[in-house]
């Protein structure tokens, strides 16, 4: 048994007599921003990539009689990799440090999307996804968990809103430049392999930042000390990519529909992640039976929903309700993505407003999720009743939702972190996005099922909407701990 490590170093809380300017904190979440930007972008590119294999009827997946059923599970597949290590990865954080995790999901990632645009055939970049998304898993949780510990108490969410903007920004780069590094792919390599452009140059852009990243973290806390932990990641990794693709694999030649295979990866996930929660029951234990950090969990999974239908559908939903261009719904579509740049640190300066005052974070949570629940029922309607919607009214209506909706997660991470002990939190943060990613990993394969079926993208939205307001529900019943309002930092 290996000692339990932990991160020190210049960038602690500050608890009072704060000087004015830049932060050793405020580095750090800079960073930290730049890790979200390079994985989310990575991650993102699949979707639009998908989008132009379908319209341009490329074999990797355009041949198929179900195109969009199998392009979203593809993404699932990604997200059932992805929700496998989010609570290891949170262990082995709490256990041999956040930062040597970090450094190793954001190398990881690299690699594996540069891998993607250099192999042949549909099975290996299936699989390619899947480990990119079970390096990529790793990421989150221990990232929250370093914000919670080197920022002040009065910017603590904040923090997780400023970095977070790092997503919208990936998925904004991912969107809009999918179309460029496509027709640079078709001048390169011919049409055929065009699609190989995008994760050549994006996963080579993340080893970039890699070698810029690990050196910070090496002077945030010392040595990265990060052999044990990728060994063990790399073990954990192998198992659970072998289990994902023999679901896939075996669901595939019964003739499963692709939202059932799914849903089948969605369980095994459960069961090999309950595997590990027998055998590190003490932790694991602790989370479980932490009512409310458990009600955030579950509330999550409308989040996680949400952000992958929209994430990897949403260049399709505008391109077939619109019949515009790939490149003029890639435009409308970054008003979805792109919206994160002023939601996300708002809704963290919101909550943590509202936190220094004595009101407590989960009030603001009800509404701004209660009302983008209906603002996504509002985007579905209006697609639903119009002959040919406008492109400029689709573009409003996905920048107000998304608004609303990349500003209530910032409320959603800083509460975790207040419902338990600072040493649970990794553990905590994988918690959430363990049970979160349910939804994104059901989320692109029912959305593209139901597409193939009916013919329009409405039904999925109105399912979409309906969980968020299902969300807000939730959140009533978690049990803030109310106590004397905070000092502003």
């Amino acid at each position: 048994m290996q000692p339990q490590t932990t991160d020190t170093g210049s960038s602690g809380p500050v608890t009072g007599g704060e000087r004015r300017g830049w932060q050793p904190y405020h580095t750090l979440w800079a960073v930290l921003l730049g890790g979200w930007l390079f994985s989310y972008a990575d991650r993102a590119i699949t979707g639009p990539v998908v989008t132009w294999l379908i319209n341009n009827d490329i074999g990797l997946i355009g041949g198929s009689s179900h195109p969009h059923a199998l392009g979203g599970l593809i993404g699932s597949l990604f997200f059932a990799g992805y929700m496998l290590t989010q609570y290891p990865g949170g262990y082995l954080g709490d256990r041999y440090g956040h930062r040597a995790m970090l450094a190793i999901s954001l190398v990881w990632a690299g690699v594996t999307t540069v891998l993607t645009g250099l192999i042949t055939g549909l099975i290996v970049f299936v699989a390619l996804r899947v480990l990119t998304g079970l390096g990529e898993g790793v990421f989150y949780s221990n990232d929250r968990t370093l914000i919670a510990k080197h920022s002040p108490p009065g910017k603590v969410s904040l923090g997780m809103g400023v970095v977070i903007t790092g997503l919208s920004l990936g998925l904004t780069i991912a969107t809009i430049g999918a179309p460029y590094l496509l027709d640079w792919g078709v001048d390169s390599f011919g049409k055929e392999d065009g699609w190989r452009m995008p994760f050549l140059v994006l996963g080579g852009a993340t080893l970039l930042f890699g070698f810029v990243m690990v050196p910070y973290l090496r002077r945030l806390g010392g040595p990265l000390k990060a052999g044990g932990p990728t060994l063990r990641l790399l073990g954990i990794s192998a198992l659970f990519c072998a289990a994902v693709m023999a679901v896939y694999l075996v669901a595939d030649s019964a003739g499963l529909p692709t939202w059932g295979v799914a849903v089948a990866e969605t369980v095994l996930a459960l069961l090999l992640v309950g595997v590990i929660f027998a055998r590190r029951g003490g932790q694991a234990g602790a989370i479980v039976r932490n009512r409310d950090a458990m009600l955030l969990s579950i509330a999550a999974v409308a989040i996680l929903w949400n952000l992958w239908f929209f994430s990897f559908w949403s260049v399709s939903i505008v391109a077939d309700a619109a019949h515009s261009s790939f490149a003029q719904a890639a435009l409308v579509a970054t008003f979805n993505a792109g919206a994160g740049v002023l939601g996300f640190p708002a809704g963290g300066l919101l909550s943590d407003w509202a936190k220094t005052r004595g009101w407590g974070r989960r009030p603001m949570l009800v509404w701004f999720t209660l009302i983008q629940g209906v603002l996504v029922l509002a985007f579905g309607a209006y697609l639903q009743m119009a002959g040919k919607p406008s492109l400029v009214v689709m573009s409003v209506m996905l920048f107000t939702a998304s608004l609303f909706f990349n500003a209530l997660q910032p409320m959603a991470h800083a509460l975790v972190a207040e419902v338990v002990e600072e040493h649970q939190r990794g553990a905590a943060f994988g918690m959430w996005n363990l049970i979160g990613e349910i939804g994104a990993v059901i989320s692109p394969a029912l959305g593209g099922a139901l597409f193939d079926a009916y013919g329009t993208w409405v039904g999925a939205i109105y399912i979409d909407g309906g969980l968020m307001i299902a969300s807000a529900v939730i959140y009533l019943y978690v049990r803030e701990q109310r106590t004397a309002p905070l000092a502003p930092a």
